[in-house]
């Protein structure tokens, strides 16, 4: 099907898709890239972040079996990067090669996983691992964009320019708002059929150039932009792009087997959890899947990042299904007690959205300055508005919703028809301890092993088993969502 993965992209949907995500990925390119900058001492920054994720996107594109998944700095390989410089701070050794060496090694561990066939392992995740690590994720984007809000608030009432809190605000909350709306208009009623089709599949890249436009009529209230450097170049100007690796004490290529095994362990659950998702039955894919040579491929970009000093990627979660998102074609379902939700018809599976989003990233590098245009209060309405629509299809926050809803409206669902409504309660405070503790986890000093805690997940499921019964599990640890309940579960 690689002939084909080409000739499927030649389609408005792939424009559309590639717009949207050139924003969705450049804005936690650069975001991710400026924390890491600031935890390393500028020796990682934006510049090299938006190089590995041009980089690794094209060849990802180009080689990998599933391009649907995208790959990007997330928040826990932020975490592991920021505690090795930290480890090597107190050591009194170079950070970057000795990020060298541990990148090197995680490369090794990881091929060794994909030609081993150690993705097979996968198979002990379940629906419950899947969707307490989405709505993790998801929260993350959100919580991002809601914590920089009250950051621009905080300045603003230290230097008095409450314009600029009020007008970051109007435009964050703005692209949000155009953007669900607009992403929506396929199931309104207003226009023609391939007009809505047309505003929904750009409602995202829509957003963004109106609310730019708007910040032009409005130049005398000073907004916060990217982060990025004028020229191109590495963040930190005294360094060379090939990491000395060799450069340091004998011990060290050693010692660095050690917190490698953390970070494999980290890539290796990511990669196959986000596959898994990109992958659920409720898309209907048809081209197959690839799990160990997306693994190989991700090992091989690994080793590459580290000799060059550039950050780590692996697949993200939250881009990766708005990429599944933008290309599938939907239905709205309407159940008999009016209760509604969306259905996937089929994805227009292809490699030209990721080969052409990495190549405007890429190009970006060439007009530096001109990204400056974009106040960074709309890409922090997208961040919300991806971590927001990755939640909505999310059967673990759906089940969360129904705290908050009268038991005689609960809607009519696979699980609520079969599952009794205390077991129900019960299985989604199970997932919330275990969101919570991950949570905790990631932000606290046991970061380093947030990596384990994910694993862990996987006998606290097997637990779970004993405390449900088969019949409940199997509705509400279901792989998919049954089209027809009434001869699905008849059983």
């Amino acid at each position: 099907v690689y002939k084909s993965d080409f000739t499927d992209g030649l389609h408005r949907k792939s424009v559309s898709s590639s717009l949207f995500l050139f924003f969705a990925r450049l804005t936690p390119a650069v975001t991710f890239g400026g924390v890491m900058a600031v935890q390393t001492d500028n020796q990682i920054g934006a510049v090299e972040m938006i190089i590995a994720t041009a980089l690794c996107g094209i060849v990802y594109a180009l080689f990998a079996g599933q391009p649907l998944i995208f790959l990007g700095g997330t928040g826990p390989l932020l975490v592991i990067t920021a505690l090795l410089y930290q480890l090597c701070v107190d050591l009194a050794i170079p950070f970057l090669p000795a990020y060298a060496w541990v990148g090197l090694w995680s490369a090794f561990l990881l091929f060794i996983l994909a030609v081993t066939d150690a993705s097979c392992l996968m198979r002990y995740f379940t629906r419950f691992t899947d969707e307490i690590f989405v709505v993790l994720i998801s929260f993350i984007f959100i919580y991002e964009a809601v914590k920089w809000m009250f950051l621009v608030f905080q300045e603003s009432r230290q230097s008095g320019q409450y314009d600029t809190a009020l007008f970051s605000l109007i435009l964050t909350l703005g692209t949000f708002f155009i953007a669900t709306n607009l992403s929506r208009m396929r199931r309104s009623r207003l226009l023609r059929s391939n007009y809505r089709e047309f505003l929904s599949d750009f409602g995202p890249t829509i957003a963004v150039l109106v609310m730019t436009l708007v910040t032009l009529w409005f130049p005398g209230i000073k907004l916060t932009d990217l982060d990025i450097p004028e020229v191109f170049g590495t963040t930190d100007s005294e360094r060379d792009w090939l990491v000395p690796f060799w450069s340091i004490p004998l011990w060290v290529p050693f010692a660095a087997l050690g917190p490698a095994i953390l970070v494999t362990v980290l890539v290796y659950l990511d990669q196959n959890i986000t596959a898994r998702l990109v992958n659920s039955p409720d898309h209907r894919l048809k081209k197959g899947v690839a799990y160990h040579l997306d693994l190989a491929v991700v090992a091989l970009l690994t080793g590459i990042c580290s000799l060059f000093g550039l950050p780590w990627l692996v697949a993200a979660t939250v881009r990766s299904l708005n990429h599944v998102r933008s290309l599938a074609t939907m239905e709205e379902v309407v159940k008999p007690d009016g209760y509604k939700h969306e259905r996937v018809l089929q994805v227009r599976e292809n490699r030209v959205t990721g080969l052409a989003t990495a190549l405007l990233i890429g190009s970006t590098l060439l007009f530096l300055p001109l990204l400056k245009f974009i106040p960074l209060a709309i890409l922090y309405g997208l961040f919300l508005f991806m971590g927001v629509v990755s939640l909505v299809a999310n059967q673990f926050f759906e089940r969360l919703s129904l705290w908050l809803i009268d038991p005689a409206l609960y809607p009519t669902t696979h699980y609520t028809r079969r599952v009794a409504i205390s077991v129900i309660h019960k299985f989604t405070l199970l997932q919330m301890v275990c969101l919570g503790v991950l949570w905790f986890v990631k932000a606290s000093f046991l970061g380093l092993l947030f990596p384990l805690f994910i694993a862990v997940l996987i006998p606290v499921r097997l637990i779970a088993g004993r405390f449900f019964s088969e019949n409940d599990l199997a509705a509400l640890d279901a792989e998919e969502e049954p089209e027809e309940e009434e001869t699905h579960w008849a059983a």
